[in-house]
């Protein structure tokens, strides 16, 4: 049953696409054999760039939202101003869209670094430009935010006697942050954890509005804009799913693993 429901609803759906009357003007479009040939090896040379900015970004990532988780989660009365940074941060960071991050980030800076003071000076030239590196911090502070609430709610779920134990067997509060909850906790949210980094690998295009050369969805954009067809903007789409799916499918065994357990 579910071959033949399976075989009638995709069948219905493709012959309905295949027969309508702006089929052959999509497909020249979007699914030009010759451009894709021709513009397939640009964008996936170029794509190797987005790979390497998502590992690096995810790593920095981590490390954000595991400090910002742990901030907030310990209680200690001297830490109450770090605390409230880190709930200004986690709100802030959290409800500005990415693509608007991207935006004052990756033109704002720049404007900062290369003003000029009134003696003729430029004081914060220190600041990077690079589009690259801005992008990427940028992406970096944005899933930060929302990494650190997933810790925070791992770190949360840990029992307080797991705490409780830890010391009453010696060790000491940092001690039981260290080897009893924060291993604990990272383990629970290892599914949302993943999820979050399947987005950030996606949105890691957005730093194409910066004008980064040789960034995947940019260079699709350019050989579109050549001629006018947007087959290799489907080249892009597939690389990413190229990466996406398997860990897609990676998050959903991990899932089925943690129930089984």
């Amino acid at each position: 049953m579910a071959a033949i429901s399976t075989i009638v609803v995709l069948g219905g759906l493709g012959l309905l696409i295949l027969t309508s009357p702006g089929w052959p003007v999509f497909r020249d479009s979007f699914f030009n054999a010759e451009v894709f040939a021709d513009s397939f090896p640009d964008v996936a040379e170029a794509f190797w760039l987005d790979i390497r900015i998502f590992l690096v970004v995810e790593i920095v990532v981590l490390v954000i939202g595991l400090a910002v988780a742990l901030v907030r989660t310990v209680k200690l009365p001297a830490l109450f101003p770090v605390r409230v940074l880190a709930v200004v941060y986690t709100d802030v960071f959290r409800g500005i869209p990415t693509i608007l991050l991207v935006y004052l980030i990756g033109f704002g800076v720049p404007a900062i670094a290369l003003g000029t003071a009134d003696d003729g000076s430029q004081p914060l030239d220190w600041l990077p430009t690079d589009p690259i590196v801005l992008g990427g911090f940028a992406l970096a502070l944005s899933y930060g935010a929302y990494v650190a609430e997933v810790y925070r709610a791992g770190l949360n779920s840990i029992h307080r006697g797991q705490r409780d134990a830890a010391l009453a067997i010696g060790l000491t509060e940092r001690g039981a942050l260290r080897h009893v909850i924060v291993p604990q906790a990272v383990r629970r949210v290892g599914p949302p954890l993943l999820n979050d980094f399947i987005a950030l690998q996606k949105d890691v295009a957005l730093i194409s509005i910066l004008g980064v050369a040789g960034e995947a969805f940019r260079t699709a954009q350019i050989q579109t804009a050549a001629d006018f067809n947007y087959t290799p903007l489907v080249a892009a789409a597939l690389l990413y799913l190229c990466i996406t799916i398997p860990m897609a499918r990676l998050l959903d065994r991990w899932e089925r693993g943690r129930a089984r357990g």
